[in-house]
């Protein structure tokens, strides 16, 4: 029995996936977004250990709320740096016919045996899967995040490939994420997948700056201006959303 490394839990989860869902939180991520709400996510330290059996018992009670279409999701943090703790909670999630949610970056994916071999016994599992597109260049991506995107796209791709359903999500960032070249970049990736069902504009906030200031850690988008209704409005007619 492996042991989850929980941050925190959200009981009635409304944008997080379909419905109504039970969001478990994971720690440890190895991106650094500089618009990353949840920097206290970020550390991997273990103080608050899990087990799956305890997470879906406590999920389960709320099972009236979900009706058809809810669920639970594991957010983080990033949840697949997590993944052997992942599987062994879905597969009792599935044995009491529990929809099942990631919401992840996919940073951890990589082409070889011994991570597909995971991830595919994950996939098992899985109803649906909802993926940040940080930025579509790679250069900007690591500016973005610290990480390259490479391996990011090639996990949507493998996911197209093995008919998993997905939503795409984009944080839209005045002057970092906003410029035509990259929504029209994220456009045409995306319509070239055959298993995206959804794609979501998510307008840049500064809800989590306080957290920064408490972590003692720099805030590094100080300034940025949250998005104005025209330019959600026109990042979504780039991404023919409308």
């Amino acid at each position: 029995m492996s042991l989850g490394n929980l941050h925190s839990i959200e009981t009635f989860g409304a944008v997080d996936g379909p419905g109504i869902r039970f969001v478990i939180f994971l720690k440890g991520c190895n991106l650094r977004c500089k618009y990353c709400h949840n920097p206290d996510t970020w550390c991997f330290n273990k103080n608050n250990p899990v087990s799956a059996e305890d997470l879906i018992n406590k999920a389960y009670r709320y099972r009236t709320y979900w009706k058809n279409n809810g669920g639970i999701t594991i957010s983080g943090g990033e949840p697949l740096l997590q993944i052997d703790f992942l599987i062994e909670l879905f597969k009792l999630a599935k044995d009491k016919n529990i929809n099942t949610c990631i919401d992840t970056s996919l940073e951890p994916f990589k082409n070889d045996h011994e991570f597909l071999k995971k991830f595919d016994e994950l996939l098992k599992y899985t109803d649906l899967f909802l993926v940040d597109i940080k930025h579509i260049d790679n250069k900007k991506h690591i500016e973005l995040t610290s990480k390259p995107n490479i391996n990011i796209l090639d996990g949507i791709k493998y996911l197209d490939d093995h008919n998993k359903k997905m939503w795409i999500r984009h944080v839209l960032v005045p002057t970092f994420t906003d410029d035509y070249d990259n929504l029209n970049g994220i456009y045409t990736f995306i319509n070239k997948l055959h298993n995206v069902e959804k794609v979501e504009i998510l307008p840049y906030h500064t809800f989590g700056v306080y957290k920064y200031k408490e972590l003692n850690l720099p805030y590094r988008l100080m300034g940025i201006k949250e998005p104005s209704e025209e330019e959600i409005l026109r990042a979504k007619k780039i991404l023919h959303l409308i």
